[in-house]
């Protein structure tokens, strides 16, 4: 189906000559009307690369906020660029139109099964045939919009794998059925939901849903919450986003100290497993490999060492092998190897070739030669 864009506003914020803000109008068929959007086109935008997409209701409060965030996160905290579309709805409270559900059944009204096709079938559609996405996709949401977003978890398939859901307005039976689902969805899925501090009708079932979440025990769901008691109802947003923004995107984060400890440390499985995994999921949901950071090399060569997880040494020395392929990561990993083992010659070899190679981090030419000698000694060679 062919859809028209009407120019409203050209680049209304830019810090280079690619960067874009832009507002739009977008001729839905769907919904038979011309909706106002804003979306933001980070700096360096590459064909080459993969963005997730983010969609934000009630565009003209929220919109900024989240930008501003994506902005931050990706120069600082090594987080992805992201593309993100506004959706404005505040004149003539078309929100409640959009976003209005049957009070007997919780499900979207009439206006609200058109704006649900709207976003699912023609404007996410247009960004991922225009930009070069990545598969995961965010749903940010506020109140009425909130409880919209949660229509998506019904599907066959979630058109969004992450949702951060501030102070919503739920739906009857939301509090039920969206746990009820998310415990049964095969697909990962984040989901973080904030709340202000004021006591209010929606809070009694905000509250319960939170606890039916943090009930779910299942891989691939990620949840967390956040509630904010110096609050209200206006401002919690602005307290909610960046932290929820971190939240969402916290598997591609270098391993930090706290996950180090309370998931490295206490699982049962081989120490190498958590980074194998954790970079599987990262190509999975983004849609490339990210490259492998020292600091977490660093944190599971720790563990491994801490946990007597010898075997993790030898995939862990492969794998530096390749991301550092001139240092002596990978060698002297492989030397304490074959160290475990007691397979003495093996072990000399190997150290005498990561001596050959350039430090890195804590590894110096002087520790690899240490080690020699400690072997020549030990085994008399």
């Amino acid at each position: 189906m062919k859809r028209i864009f009407f120019l409203c506003a050209v680049i209304l914020f830019s810090t280079s000559a690619e960067a874009q803000i832009t507002q739009e109008v977008f001729e839905s068929f769907k919904l038979q009307e011309r909706r106002d959007i804003k979306y933001y086109i980070p700096e360096d935008y590459s064909p080459e690369k993969k963005y997730p997409l983010v969609v934000v209701l009630d565009g003209e409060y929220l919109f900024d906020q989240v930008v501003a965030n994506s902005k931050f996160y990706s120069s600082f905290q090594g987080t992805p660029e992201t593309i993100v579309v506004g959706v404005f709805q505040s004149q003539n409270d078309l929100r409640w139109e959009d976003c209005a559900f049957e009070e007997a059944s919780g499900l979207p009204a009439e206006k609200g099964k058109l704006f649900f096709e709207f976003l699912g079938m023609e404007l996410i559609p247009y960004f991922k045939t225009t930009y070069s996405t990545a598969p995961f996709s965010m749903f940010v949401g506020y109140d009425i919009t909130a409880n919209f977003g949660n229509y998506y978890l019904f599907k066959e398939k979630s058109l969004f794998n992450a949702f951060i859901s501030i102070s919503p307005y739920l739906a009857p039976e939301m509090e039920n059925r969206v746990p009820s689902r998310l415990s049964e969805i095969n697909q990962q899925i984040f989901y973080h939901l904030i709340v202000s501090g004021e006591r209010n009708d929606s809070r009694n079932s905000i509250m319960e849903l939170d606890k039916a979440l943090k009930s779910i025990d299942k891989k691939g769901f990620n949840y967390s919450f956040d509630e904010y008691p110096a609050a209200n109802e206006v401002s919690v947003a602005t307290y909610g986003i960046g932290k929820a923004w971190g939240s969402m995107f916290e598997i591609f984060k270098p391993i930090s100290p706290k996950e180090y400890k309370e998931n490295i440390l206490t699982s049962e499985e081989p120490v190498f497993k958590y980074l194998e995994d954790k970079y599987n999921s990262i190509e999975e949901l983004f849609g490339f490999r990210k490259e492998v950071e020292l600091n977490d090399i660093m944190a599971i060569y720790a563990a491994s060492r801490k946990k007597d997880d010898f075997e993790s040494l030898k995939p862990l020395s492969e794998l530096c092998k390749q991301e550092f392929p001139d240092t002596m990561l990978g060698f002297y990993f492989e030397g304490e190897y074959y160290e475990e083992l007691g397979e003495g010659k093996k072990a000399l070899r190997t150290f005498e070739k990561a001596f050959a190679m350039e430090e890195i981090d804590f590894l110096t030419k002087e520790m690899a030669l240490e080690k020699m000698d400690a072997l020549k000694a030990d085994f008399g060679f």
